[in-house]
């Protein structure tokens, strides 16, 4: 098997809500979402999409992941994409870092080793655990009594774990956790994320504050050690995602204590085969997992589910269902949401073919 062609699509995807707000005042209203489809000799094609969360959340952004593409797409063409160890030091070695530039890449690799396997992506990355994967719901900043408003609708909908957007002034962080905190049951998780947002005074105050609390805390600052310094001032179990991008900030923060749980996102790291290998890690390790992407549509939905669904249960902290959140449909056959939960397909590859309609023409096409 050999690359032939490799295109690149460009689709908008805006939110259901309307807008998704976090720290900072920042937000989204429509995500900038590029898709990749590699073409072969063997008349097989594979798809991967890349939707970075604003150009001001990671460093990475819409058209810097198109750009990155073009760089790299001469270099695969005629190399063999279910050698995916291969193609991923192909990448590494013709575009230093942009790692979310690789990612569409390497995730439209595994849907054509899964093709050419005859099997699911999720079996390739050690096979199915337990029927289906735990959802949790991000809940977009608000006051406090809007934002226990939506945790309860979400509730209805069966989901039982919530990411709280906080990271604004600390006492209004305050009146949202115990807001919302107070309307769930036990067993119900509540993460206060704050996306980098409180300086450290801000932090500890918030974190004093709900020291009796069941909750989470995520990310309170913007750095590795100031996060450290927080982490080390409260007992609350805590979620370091920002911060860790790969590997050897993984290994960091294993030996320093620095967390509990990490996010793990597909497209931060490189991608299915780097997200692999640091889930792998992580379960050696006995680091829990929210397993997720940035951002993206039913593509991202798709290769999330079958991460997350071929990882031992026990370091399953939550994932997610990005396609939910969305009005368009960028492609057929991904997972759905029932009842706060999700399974990962069982067709070979991903299990999605692309929805030619809401593309429309490539944006560029490399052969």
């Amino acid at each position: 098997m050999k690359v032939e062609a490799i295109k690149v699509y460009q689709v908008d995807l805006p939110l259901k809500e309307g807008r998704y707000s976090w720290s900072d005042g920042k937000y989204v209203e429509v995500f900038d979402c590029t898709i990749v489809e590699i073409e072969t000799d063997q008349n097989m094609s594979g798809v991967g999409e890349v939707c970075p969360l604003g150009p001001f959340y990671l460093p990475a952004y819409g058209p810097g992941a198109r750009t990155g593409i073009a760089e790299l797409a001469p270099h695969l063409l005629g190399c063999n994409p279910s050698e995916t160890g291969v193609v991923n030091l192909i990448m590494d070695q013709a575009l230093l870092g942009h790692p979310y530039a690789k990612s569409a890449i390497d995730m439209a690799c595994w849907d054509l080793a899964g093709k050419k396997a005859g099997s699911p992506v999720c079996d390739l990355f050690g096979g199915r655990h337990g029927d289906d994967v735990v959802l949790y719901r991000a809940i977009s900043q608000q006051s406090a009594d809007e934002m226990a408003r939506n945790i309860a609708g979400y509730r209805d909908e069966g989901y039982t774990r919530f990411q709280l957007k906080v990271g604004g002034d600390p006492d209004d962080d305050i009146a949202r956790i115990f807001a919302t905190r107070e309307i769930l049951d036990n067993g119900e998780v509540l993460v206060a994320d704050a996306n980098t947002g409180w300086l450290m005074h801000e932090a500890a105050r918030v974190a004093d504050a709900v020291a009796k609390l069941d909750v989470y805390i995520e990310q309170p600052c913007k750095t590795y050690e100031e996060c450290l310094t927080i982490r080390r001032r409260t007992a609350r179990p805590f979620v370091l995602d920002e911060n860790v991008d790969g590997v050897h900030m993984l290994l960091r923060a294993f030996a320093d204590g620095a967390m509990d749980v990490i996010n793990l996102k597909i497209s931060k790291v490189g991608g299915l085969t780097k997200a692999r290998q640091i889930r792998d890690l992580c379960a050696t390790l006995g680091i829990a997992m929210t397993i997720e992407d940035s951002w993206g549509g039913d593509v991202v939905t798709a290769a999330i589910a079958h991460l997350a669904h071929s990882t031992p249960e026990r370091f399953r902290f939550t994932s997610t269902d990005f396609n939910s959140y969305v009005t368009v449909s960028n492609a057929s056959g991904a997972p759905r949401r029932e009842n706060g939960r999700m399974r990962a397909g069982t067709a070979p590859g991903l299990g999605v073919e692309l929805n030619r309609d809401a593309l429309g023409e490539p944006v560029a096409v490399y052969s």
